[in-house]
């Protein structure tokens, strides 16, 4: 029996790249046909929402009203996944809020699967973030991210700084997303589409673009690899039961094309 699923995707630190993380879950589980809803707490305008409109609603995570819409109408008739695309500074508060409201508590108890992609800086303050988000989760998936958003290597991770805070959750799993091209990632910006609709060459209605073949090739090399991880973790095992997700799901959904 399949249960509601919300994932969070954030940090208290901001331009680590969150919304580009959340981008790229949205692709894998529409390819993966997962059903799925979107909420972008960058109110009032939204970042999330310029990519994937249909899919997304703007939030704003501090007030209860805008809480009631995502945690009072979680189903798993109406949808698989409930992803949240939470905004600098805000990733403790919402995790409070979620103590405060019971949510934690629930999600220990097995009545939601609740995951965690903690967006990870190349900084030690980055680094910091991991043990007081720690206290909140419970029995949570805490996927730990770095995100090579730029040309960063993580110079002050050294091994014993790594084992040091890493090993502070017992099932904390690391996902590395590799760096796209900075060409590709603006064409992909400028274009306001999903990537996977940037590779097909669409525009976001559907319409036939024009978007050059060697971007849309590097785009969906990216997007490979990016799946590559996502599947690596079973993350379609995760967020669903079989019966919601098809065996070759996965294979056929592995690397986008491009047309």
């Amino acid at each position: 029996m399949a249960k509601p699923t919300v994932i969070l995707v954030g940090a208290d630190k901001g331009g680590v790249g969150k919304t580009t993380v959340t981008r790229t879950l949205v692709d894998y589980f529409t390819a993966h046909h997962v059903p799925l809803r979107a909420f972008d707490t960058e109110a009032p305008r939204g970042t999330l929402k310029r990519f994937h409109p249909e899919l997304t609603e703007v939030v704003d995570m501090t007030k209860i009203p805008d809480q009631m819409k995502i945690f009072d109408t979680l189903s798993p008739a109406e949808s698989t996944v409930t992803l949240i695309d939470i905004r600098a500074g805000l990733m403790t508060p919402t995790l409070q809020a979620l103590r405060d409201i019971g949510f934690i508590e629930a999600a220990k108890k097995g009545q939601i699967t609740f995951a965690l992609f903690h967006i990870l800086g190349p900084t030690i303050a980055s680094l910091d973030e991991i043990a007081e988000t720690a206290s909140y989760l419970g029995d949570a998936h805490y996927f730990l991210v770095k995100n090579f958003i730029n040309n960063t290597h993580f110079f002050e991770w050294d091994e014993a700084t790594h084992k040091t805070y890493f090993n502070r959750i017992k099932d904390a799993v690391e996902i590395t997303i590799p760096k796209l091209n900075e060409m590709a990632t603006e064409q992909v910006d400028l274009a306001s589409v999903p990537y996977l609709t940037f590779i097909a060459n669409k525009k976001l209605g559907g319409e036939p673009a024009a978007y050059s073949f060697v971007l849309r090739g590097y785009v969906r090399h990216w997007l490979g690899n990016v799946w590559a991880e996502y599947d690596r973790i079973k993350l379609t095992e995760i967020v669903a039961s079989q019966s919601q997700v098809s065996p070759d799901a996965g294979q056929r959904a592995q690397t986008p094309r491009v047309a």
